[in-house]
């Protein structure tokens, strides 16, 4: 019943940005347009393809739109929240109805995460973004070697509970309202997830449900106050949208569908792709302040 109820929230959540976002794009339909549909279309399937296996659609749009020019460097934030909104709440919707997950701590998690992400903002400011990032990216790549070592028998294994309980739950609260208030940094919150609860016990594919509804509530409320402030690239963001989905349902039957030690190994290989990339961002950038 819980359950029903979450999904029920999700999904009026989902059709009242949507049709907030479809009137906006309707109502500036002679806005100019700088790289044809297809384009964008192609770049939303591909990114929420792989952001449905744990890589960020975030970081894949964002090098893209940078590349091309597709996008204002002012208006991308603003975009991809938009343009990502309902194919994350799809990642959402389906693996939360799909997989089984302890309900206790599904609520719990998402909630947790979404608290920080609106109370942590604050407490992040006082962190370089570079800081966070280097922190984050050794921390990714100690869980990968953990991870690995306990694939091949040489450590106690991990991740094979439903949900978690007792000081481990209350573990998985703090480091997911942790990890919703990093967001806030620009620094995804899927493969530190991965890592963190595949850590504390439970299995990889019980994981999905818990860090996609985590972002999934968070970005059709972020996404309204973009359009409303016109902070966004309008049809750029309804062909992601609209194509986003269609890489969603595809990559959720792949992964529903993997043998567990398979998708181990695709948990593995996410975590050491994000820990390096947030290392190599980290030598990139310039230690400054989130706000």
């Amino acid at each position: 019943m819980i359950v029903k109820i979450l999904l029920s929230v999700l999904t009026l959540l989902v059709i009242v940005f949507g049709f907030i976002l479809v009137r906006d794009v309707i109502s500036h339909r002679h806005e100019p347009k700088t790289k044809p549909h297809w384009f964008t279309g192609l770049v939303g399937f591909v990114a929420n393809f792989f952001d449905t296996l744990g890589v960020s659609s975030f970081a894949q749009i964002t090098a893209i739109f940078k590349a091309t020019k597709t996008v204002d460097d002012k208006i991308i934030p603003g975009t991809l929240n938009v343009a990502n909104a309902i194919p994350t709440a799809l990642q959402a919707l389906i693996f939360i109805s799909v997989v089984k997950v302890d309900v206790l701590t599904l609520l719990t998690l998402i909630a947790s995460a979404t608290i920080g992400a609106w109370l942590g903002a604050g407490i992040i400011a006082k962190f370089s973004r570079r800081r966070i990032q280097i922190v984050m990216g050794f921390a990714l790549a100690v869980t990968a070697v953990l991870m690995i070592l306990s694939m091949a028998g040489l450590i106690q294994g991990y991740g094979d509970a439903q949900g978690l309980t007792g000081g481990v739950l209350i573990a998985g609260i703090i480091g997911n309202f942790i990890l919703g208030a990093f967001m806030t940094a620009g620094v995804g919150l899927y493969a530190p997830c991965m890592a963190m609860l595949f850590l504390l016990g439970m299995s990889p594919l019980m994981v999905f449900p818990i860090m996609m509804g985590s972002c999934a509530f968070l970005m059709p409320v972020a996404g309204i106050r973009f359009i409303r402030k016109e902070k966004y690239a309008r049809k750029p963001s309804l062909a992601i949208a609209l194509a986003g989905c269609i890489g969603v349902l595809i990559a959720a039957y792949l992964v529903t569908s993997l043998p567990l030690d398979i998708l181990k190994i695709v948990v593995i290989v996410v975590v050491i792709y994000t820990s390096g990339a947030m290392l190599y961002s980290a030598s990139k950038g310039k230690s400054s302040k989130i706000m």
